[in-house]
């Protein structure tokens, strides 16, 4: 089967089309036809060498954590979902291989009719971490909260998912971006200096929570915040040296650690809660960019940009 993968270090360029043995579901695991996985920002980081000394890589490196399908496979213990059935879901951080034709899944949810299948290969990871961090926060009804980086993959589902749960948001972006967010239930404000002074003038009775989605501003995100415990980051790697919690999208134990898939998959962190809001209209997954599976250099190249306005996905 075709896989993406990278084996050395370097720019946007090093990521290629590889052919490569198909996986197989194993226990309490599915197997999918994938149409459509996204690209994760944090990859581009592992890519180009960034964080060779945080994160140990053995090449080949087979990229992708997110993606949607058709099952074709279904492994021993696993109930409530068939051949034929389409999901969307997530791997593993250690078998990541979700970008390539056959991906197996850990956690799954069957993929909302509202969605299309690039909708649908790009929303797991994002619901994944989004769910967790506003867990982690303690998010609910009458809260306000900060997303700074709001116009991302996985800041636009942060921003509905609080506002579903009932929560004032506030979202940090480029200014051609504000409407958008606007139409996603947030207040918009730019990101960079004076930040601390325009949200003190948006919500002056405070925030109650932070969403790091960007990096690059915690000292000023801990002075809205109050408080190093209400601010979470997934794009910050200076974190632990401001007293400040770096979640992981994927499954993780309190350390931030990654950890096995859940004994109950289809009821697993945010994917079924996702299908749901979907469903009622409250839940959608904005594209930035879909491209053709061969084109996975290209996808890499405009997240490393960061200027994507939502997921960036690949297209089997």
């Amino acid at each position: 089967m075709r896989a993406i993968q990278f084996t050395e270090y370097g720019p946007p360029g090093v990521v290629h089309v590889a052919e490569v043995e198909a996986p197989h579901a194993g226990p309490g695991e599915i197997r999918i036809a994938v149409r459509a996985s996204g690209i994760s920002p944090g990859e581009t980081y592992v890519r180009s060498g960034k964080l060779r000394d945080m994160v140990p890589t053995t090449f080949p490196y087979r990229t992708g954590f997110d993606a949607a399908g058709v099952v074709d496979e279904v492994g021993d213990g696993v109930t409530g979902v068939g051949v034929g059935d389409e999901v969307f879901g997530m791997t593993t951080t250690a078998a990541r291989g979700a970008n390539a034709d056959f991906a197996v899944l850990t956690a799954w949810a069957p993929k909302p009719a509202v969605w299309s299948w690039e909708e649908a290969g790009g929303a797991a990871g994002s619901v994944e971490t989004a769910t967790r961090v506003l867990d982690r926060l303690a998010v609910g009804a009458g809260h306000t909260v900060l997303v700074q980086g709001a116009a991302g993959g996985v800041g636009t589902i942060a921003v509905q998912l609080a506002v579903a749960r009932g929560a004032t948001v506030i979202g940090t972006a480029s200014e051609h971006n504000h409407d958008f967010l606007r139409s996603l239930g947030a207040e918009p404000t730019t990101y960079g200096t004076g930040l601390v002074e325009r949200i003190r003038a948006l919500a002056p009775a405070g925030v109650d929570a932070v969403f790091d989605c960007a990096g690059g501003a915690l000292p000023d995100l801990i002075a809205i915040a109050g408080d190093t415990a209400r601010v979470v980051t997934i794009a910050d790697f200076t974190a632990a040296a401001h007293g400040v919690h770096m979640s992981h999208g994927a499954p993780a134990d309190e350390t931030g650690v990654a950890v096995g898939a859940p004994a109950d998959p289809m009821a697993s962190h945010g994917l079924a809660s996702a299908v749901t809001l979907a469903g009622e209209g409250r839940l959608r997954v904005p594209v930035a960019a879909a491209f053709p599976f061969a084109e996975a250099a290209a996808a890499h190249e405009l997240s490393e940009s960061r200027h994507a306005r939502g997921k960036i996905v690949l297209v089997n």
